[in-house]
């Protein structure tokens, strides 16, 4: 028998946990929850926002591929951090197993103005009843735990309670999970079987999807000039993580790359200005 990758053997354990959970706290109990009514903040609107900088700031401990990030990190001072200095929105990882998150750390990082994402390996429509009770405003689907009938089947079931998705892919042959359900397209630099990195992978992909759709690039954005060469190519968010959680102070670290982005996206347009007026002087 072959031996199973990382991620399936997280999603043999998610299904396990998610049958679990759905004994200990029913959909009814879910429904209670004073988060569950809320209104919810736009991704979409956010990461459209010029006036911001589309990145959505990750708040994580560990990684199947780097082990332990930054296990003392508190949730609240971090995420509050990047809602202060720049951030369009913040993911938080809700696996436990894996990811060492939990439903408590986006409850914390709910105290905050801006959009939430759950990042999690959602397979059922259990977990976005969840994703609603908790605070969230969007939710992950990664298209390598599901079939594109399963996508559409999720996204529709979370516009149906008011949450965008944020569909995750890695290769060619799941652009066929997008559709008119999907909010936004994340797409990851990392394999998520092998956990390798290529940064090309966003642009080459980004190609293959509608003018129109939302995009997010995913991992391996480590500083400002990759940041700025994908946003030439057209994305408009940037999900990073581990860039600041890996350091000692995740705030300053995030506080520090916004002001060094800012700086460059100034550069850039007085460079294009000048050029522009050069132009209109010959």
């Amino acid at each position: 028998m072959q031996e199973l990758n990382i991620l399936e053997k997280i999603i043999v354990y998610k299904k396990e946990e998610v049958w679990q959970r759905k004994r200990e706290t029913p959909v009814a109990v879910l429904e209670k929850n004073p988060f569950f009514t809320r209104e919810v903040f736009s991704l979409k609107k956010f990461l459209a926002d010029p006036a911001r900088t589309g990145i959505i700031a990750e708040f994580k401990r560990r990684s199947p591929s780097k082990g332990v990030i930054h296990a003392t990190a508190a949730v609240e001072a971090v995420t509050a951090a990047y809602a202060r200095y720049g951030a369009a929105a913040i993911s938080v990882l809700t696996d436990t197993l894996s990811f060492g998150g939990s439903t408590e750390d986006l409850m914390k990082a709910r105290a905050n103005p801006l959009p939430l994402l759950r990042k999690d390996f959602m397979i059922d429509e259990y977990q976005i009843v969840e994703a609603r009770a908790m605070g969230a405003d969007a939710i992950l689907l990664i298209a390598a735990c599901l079939t594109p009938a399963k996508t559409k089947k999720l996204a529709s079931f979370a516009k149906g309670l008011g949450l965008e998705t944020l569909l995750e892919i890695h290769q060619e042959s799941e652009l066929s999970h997008d559709g008119d359900e999907i909010d936004v397209v994340g797409i990851n630099n990392r394999d998520l079987k092998t956990f390798t990195v290529d940064i090309n992978r966003s642009i080459a992909l980004a190609q293959r999807l509608p003018e129109n759709k939302m995009l997010v690039a995913e991992s391996g954005i480590r500083d400002v000039e990759t940041l700025c060469t994908l946003k030439s190519a057209g994305f408009n968010g940037f999900l990073i993580g581990e860039q600041f959680m890996k350091e000692p102070d995740p705030a300053i670290a995030f506080a520090s790359f916004v002001d060094h982005l800012k700086r460059k996206l100034h550069e850039s347009k007085s460079l294009r200005h000048d050029a522009t007026r050069s132009g209109k002087e010959d």
